[in-house]
C-alpha cells in the first residue's frame, strides 16, 4: 500500500544578477573575519628567497676571479673582466659553490687554455639552456657573436651648389664635357646645343640644326668630333673645327634617346624609342649591328673596350649583355621591376650601377653578379646618375632630389633638394641630366626648371662637423 505523497515547495525563480551577489555575499562572510590577521613574514626565509632569485638570474655575470676549485677537482670557468659584477645581499656567496649558470655574458673572449671552447678574437654569448646548478653545464650553449662584415663607408664632404646658369628656353635634358675639361655642352628642349665654359660658367657657342628636343650628347676623346641625338629621329656628328654638320646617321624609326661612344673604337651606339641599339661606323655611317631583343625603349647604354662591350638599359626593366662581334645577347639581367632609366659604369673597379624606380643595384662585371641595393630608396624615377674617382655617386630624380652615395658600403651621405627658378612652377624641379668633370670636383645637372646647376664639395666641411651616420643592415638576405 503506497505511503502517503508529500506535497515539494514551490521554488521561487531567481534572477542569475541575485544569484551572483548571493555568492559574493556568503564569501564576503566567511573569508572577511581572516583579514588583518595575517601571520607577519619570516625576514630570514625572506632573505633566503631573494639569494636564490639573485643567484639564479645574476650568478654567471658575478666575477669569479681569484675562487678556489670546485668540488670536483676542476678549475672555476673564469668570466671576463670587463662584465661587471652585480652586488647581491648576503647569502649570495652560493653562487661561487655550484650557483646556476643561467645568464648572458657579453665581451671579448678572455685568455683561454688550449681545450677551452670558443673562437679567438671574437666575442662570445654564453647561454644557459636551463637554470641547472653550475656543474650540470654541459647543457650550456655556446654562441659566437659575429661581427658586421658590410663595410663602413668613406667620410665625404656634403655637397653644395655654387652656380646657376641660365640661357636653355627649354628643360635641359643631356650633358657631355670636353676631354680637355675646359668645356661642357648642353641639349635642350628648345632644340639647341650650347656651349659653356667650365670655369666662368660663361656661354661660347650655340648650334641649331634639330627639330625636336636633344636627348643625348657625347664628345668624342679621339677625334674633333661630337655626336647628338634627339626625338627628331636623327643622329648627328658635329665637327667643331667647323662648329657644323658633317654627318648625319638615318636608320631609327623614332626618338633617340641615349648614345655612348666606344672608348678604343671608331663606334658610335645609339638607343631609341624602337627598342633597338644601333651600332654605327662613325667614317662610313653605315650600321654594323642592329641590337634587337628588348620589349620596349632602349634609354641607357654605356660600352667598354672589353666583354661586354655594349650595355644597355630598357623601359622593359632589363638590362642586356651584348657580344659586338656577333651583334647577340650575352646576357640578361631582370632584377629590376621597373625601368632602368640610368645606368653609371665605375671609372676604376670593375663594375657598375643601374637606377630605376624601385631601386639602385650594383652588378659587378663581365658576368653581371649582383652585388647588393643601396642602403636606402630614393623613393622616384631616378633620370641620371654618375660616379667620380672618388668613389661618389650622385643620383637625380623627377621630383628634384639629389642624392649622393658612398659606393663602396651604399650608403647615402647627403640628400640635397633642387631650387626651382622664379618664374618656374613647383613641379619643374626634376632632374634629367648630370655628369662630373674630368677632375671629379665639380657635377653638372640638368634640370626642367631651363637652368644648369653646378656643384662642388663644401671645403669647411669635416668629418666632425658632417658625422658619417652609418648603420648596416641587418638582414643582408635582402641584399
Amino acid at each position: 500500500m503506497p505511503g502517503p505523497t508529500l506535497e515539494m515547495e514551490p521554488v521561487e525563480p531567481q534572477s542569475l544578477k541575485k544569484l551572483s551577489f548571493k555568492s559574493l555575499k556568503r564569501g564576503l562572510d566567511l573569508f572577511s573575519p581572516a583579514h588583518g590577521r595575517v601571520a607577519p613574514q619570516d625576514p630570514q626565509s625572506k632573505k633566503i628567497r631573494i639569494s636564490h632569485k639573485i643567484s639564479v638570474e645574476y650568478g654567471g655575470a658575478k666575477s669569479t676571479s681569484g675562487q678556489p676549485n670546485r668540488r670536483d677537482g676542476r678549475p672555476q670557468p673564469t668570466v671576463p673582466s670587463n662584465v661587471l659584477a652585480l652586488p647581491g645581499p648576503e647569502g649570495s656567496s652560493d653562487l661561487q659553490n655550484g650557483g646556476a649558470q643561467n645568464s648572458l655574458v657579453v665581451g671579448p673572449s678572455a685568455p683561454r687554455a688550449p681545450n677551452d671552447v670558443g673562437v679567438s678574437g671574437r666575442s662570445t654569448d654564453i647561454i644557459s639552456a636551463t637554470g641547472l646548478p653550475e656543474r650540470n653545464y654541459s647543457t650550456s650553449a655556446l654562441m659566437e657573436r659575429i661581427p658586421s662584415k658590410w663595410p663602413r663607408p668613406e667620410w665625404h664632404a656634403p655637397w653644395k651648389n655654387y652656380r646657376v646658369i641660365s640661357g636653355h628656353l627649354g628643360w635641359v635634358r643631356s650633358v657631355a664635357f670636353d676631354p680637355s675639361n675646359t668645356w661642357f655642352c648642353t641639349g635642350s628642349a628648345d632644340r639647341t646645343i650650347k656651349m659653356w665654359e667650365v670655369a666662368s660658367g660663361k656661354l661660347k657657342l650655340t648650334l641649331t640644326g634639330h627639330i625636336e628636343q636633344i636627348r643625348g650628347l657625347a664628345v668624342s676623346s679621339r677625334h674633333t668630333y661630337m655626336f647628338s641625338a634627339g626625338d627628331d629621329k636623327q643622329v648627328k656628328c658635329w665637327d667643331l673645327e667647323q662648329n657644323k654638320v658633317i654627318r648625319s646617321y638615318h636608320g631609327h624609326l623614332s626618338g633617340v634617346y641615349c648614345l655612348a661612344l666606344h672608348p678604343t673604337l671608331d663606334i658610335l651606339l645609339t638607343g631609341g624609342r624602337d627598342s633597338v641599339c644601333r651600332v654605327w661606323d662613325i667614317r662610313s655611317k653605315s650600321q654594323i649591328h642592329a641590337l634587337s631583343g628588348h620589349d620596349n625603349t632602349v634609354c641607357s647604354v654605356f660600352t667598354r673596350p672589353t666583354d661586354p662591350q655594349v650595355v644597355t638599359g630598357s623601359h622593359d626593366s632589363t638590362i642586356k649583355f651584348w657580344d659586338l662581334r656577333s651583334g647577340k645577347t650575352m646576357t640578361t639581367l631582370t632584377h629590376h621591376k621597373k625601368s632602368v632609366r640610368a645606368m653609371a659604369l665605375h671609372p676604376k673597379e670593375n663594375c657598375f650601377a643601374s637606377a630605376s624606380a624601385d631601386n639602385i643595384k650594383k652588378f659587378q662585371l663581365p658576368k653581371g653578379e649582383f652585388l647588393h641595393n643601396m642602403l636606402s630608396q630614393q623613393k622616384t624615377i631616378i633620370n641620371a646618375m654618375a660616379i667620380n674617382d672618388d668613389g661618389v655617386m650622385t643620383t637625380g630624380g623627377d621630383n628634384g632630389s639629389l642624392w649622393f652615395w658612398d659606393w663602396k658600403s651604399g650608403h647615402n651621405f647627403q640628400q640635397a633638394q633642387t631650387i626651382v627658378q622664379p618664374g618656374s612652377l613647383d613641379s619643374e624641379a626634376g632632374i634629367y641630366a648630370l655628369s662630373f668633370d674630368l677632375t671629379g670636383t665639380r657635377l653638372v645637372t640638368c634640370e626642367a626648371d631651363k637652368t644648369i646647376k653646378m656643384w662642388k664639395e663644401d671645403e669647411t666641411a669635416t668629418p666632425e662637423t658632417h658625422p658619417v651616420n652609418f648603420k648596416p643592415p641587418r638582414d643582408l638576405r635582402r641584399f
